[in-house]
């Protein structure tokens, strides 16, 4: 059932990738078991996504909480059709990464549009990265895998402040000749604003034709679902989210979690934009989560449940 109130006019779809198995989980204070992770990405695959980001291949001394990525993927059981993506930090990540390539589909790059917050995150420069990005992708293409970009710090830098529009939509650019077929522009810290969001989008959109591009918004100063329909109502079809608004940035401390994947569907389903998830089993694998960590999450939908309207994917 959709909302009486529901925008009006075609049906207008969207795709949405669960991170919190990777981006959420390498937050968490405590290592969240290894058959925990399996049984929750397991909830998400029956919860409809398509799209879920599994792992990394970053150093274990750097981040011990996906120490144990190898096992999730190994383990995990998902419905035929679901993208499983993993994070690589660099060719050494890469070649690690692909001594496993028969448990995933999707390769996921990084960099900061910001030069102190790369530094900081990867202790390397933008240049060195982006040099080292040319290299991976096409390695990665011709592996038959799928290359996806993050651009972390789109919308600001906490050290920096400001990131020119410019300087994030060429490094998209470099991404895109790189062979990357989806570019994610994340909002690291929590820093955009919805009418900057839907200018971002717009230029984003006409700037790369032909390559997906992906909202990755983060809730830290409570403007994370206000920055998404910005960015859908700019034409972006495709999001990134974390059950349970888990996640954040290590660096800086007091970066908080991403739009929780919950609310971010609820509000497409009151809308009238489809999904293609069940609502209800994603609030469960969220609550699941709150039980597995014994803390209270901050997703709104875990605590009000979802109005009536917003219970069944619309396809």
């Amino acid at each position: 059932m959709t909302h009486p109130n529901a925008t009006p006019g075609e049906r207008r779809r969207v795709r949405i990738r669960e991170v919190g198995p990777r981006d959420g989980f390498q937050n968490e204070p405590e290592t969240v078991p290894t058959a925990d992770k399996i049984r929750l990405i397991n909830m998400l695959g029956q919860a409809g996504f398509t799209r879920i980001e599994v792992a990394s291949f970053v150093r274990p001394d750097v981040i011990p909480q996906l120490a144990d990525g190898v096992e999730v993927l190994r383990g995990i059981d998902l419905p035929a059709g679901v993208e499983r993506m993993v994070l690589v930090p660099n060719s050494k990540g890469l070649d690690n990464a692909l001594r496993h390539r028969e448990y995933f589909e999707s390769v996921a790059l990084f960099v900061s549009a910001s030069q102190t917050h790369n530094k900081r995150n990867i202790n390397r420069t933008v240049e060195e990265t982006m040099a080292d990005v040319a290299v991976m992708g096409r390695r990665i293409v011709a592996e038959g895998l799928r290359l996806c970009a993050v651009i972390a710090t789109s919308f600001g830098c906490p050290y920096e402040g400001e990131v020119p529009l410019g300087r994030v939509l060429d490094l998209a650019e470099q991404f895109a000749e790189a062979g990357a077929a989806e570019i994610g522009f994340g909002d690291t810290t929590g820093m955009a604003n919805p009418a900057y969001a839907g200018r971002f989008f717009a230029a984003a959109l006409e700037r790369l034709p032909g390559v997906e591009v992906t909202a990755h918004f983060h809730n830290t100063r409570g403007q994370g679902l206000a920055n998404a329909y910005a960015a859908l109502e700019a034409g972006c079809t495709s999001f990134e989210s974390s059950f349970g608004e888990l996640g954040g940035c290590p660096v800086p401390a007091r970066s908080t979690g991403n739009i929780a994947t919950e609310d971010l569907v609820s509000m497409f389903h009151e809308m009238g934009v489809d999904t293609g998830l069940d609502l209800d089993k994603v609030i469960e694998a969220a609550r699941t989560a709150q039980q597995i960590l014994g803390r209270t999450l901050t997703s709104h939908s875990i605590i009000a449940g979802p109005v009536p309207w917003a219970r069944a994917a619309t396809h």
